[in-house]
């Protein structure tokens, strides 16, 4: 993990400690902005694939409806697409972002880049095994869901063990494993927890209390940034 802003360029060590001492640590949850792919409706993964023209237009939206909160620290995937909109966000607060691994897309492998049509001719008994249990197949030449989610609460442990109030700027798959970690939901049902491009999503945690506060809130945004409904 290292930081960018204050203190640029140093590496951070990442540290288990007990996660859940202190008071209520408020996290924000904010998926990128529209990258092409998501416009084109492609599978988007570990490609470092950057914000379009209206994806900066939506993180400059997201970015204002945050301008008030009291945030301590920005945390990110080292995805463009995602350490633009922490930098937008980071405008208004002047805060260190630290880019973080397991904040990363979840590894699609081989299926990263294709439309849905290509899938369907390409990976159709996949798809099949995907639609009816997605916790029971492995994504080729990628990763599992339980993996992505292995790692994407390391990184919420170690943001809640630090007490701060955290913006943490990740992926959709991503979102949707933390969140189901945070609603005790088992994973086969992460659709229920899906997010739209430069949502945003609070959570208060108090101990071993969470709280969702806003789920996939993309109000700030308006008919001209609105992408339409975009899931992946």
């Amino acid at each position: 993990m290292s930081i960018i802003g204050k203190g640029e360029g140093k590496s951070v060590k990442s540290v288990r400690a007990d996660p859940f001492h202190g008071g209520i640590v408020k996290l924000i949850l904010v998926r990128h902005g529209e990258t092409i792919w998501n416009r084109d409706n492609r599978v988007q993964g570990l490609s470092d694939i950057a914000l379009t023209e209206r994806g900066r237009k939506q993180v400059e939206h997201l970015a204002r409806s945050l301008r008030n909160e009291k945030i301590d620290v920005i945390l990110s995937s080292p995805l463009s697409r995602a350490r633009e909109t922490a930098r937008t966000i980071n405008r208004y607060h002047g805060v260190a972002i630290e880019l973080d691994d397991d904040l990363r897309e979840l590894d699609v492998g081989d299926l990263d880049g294709l439309t849905f049509e290509e899938m369907r001719t390409r990976y159709r008994e996949f798809l099949k095994q995907w639609t009816a249990d997605p916790t029971s197949v492995t994504m080729p030449n990628g990763e599992t869901l339980h993996e992505l989610q292995v790692r994407a609460w390391r990184a919420i442990e170690r943001i809640i063990s630090g007490s701060k109030n955290a913006v943490v700027v990740s992926h959709n798959f991503t979102i949707m494993a933390i969140m189901c970690k945070m609603r005790d939901m088992h994973l086969s049902k992460m659709r229920k927890t899906g997010v739209e491009v430069a949502s945003k999503t609070c959570v208060e945690i108090d101990g071993t209390t969470k709280k969702i506060i806003v789920f996939n809130d993309i109000s700030h945004l308006d008919d001209e940034t609105y992408g339409g409904g975009n899931w992946r």
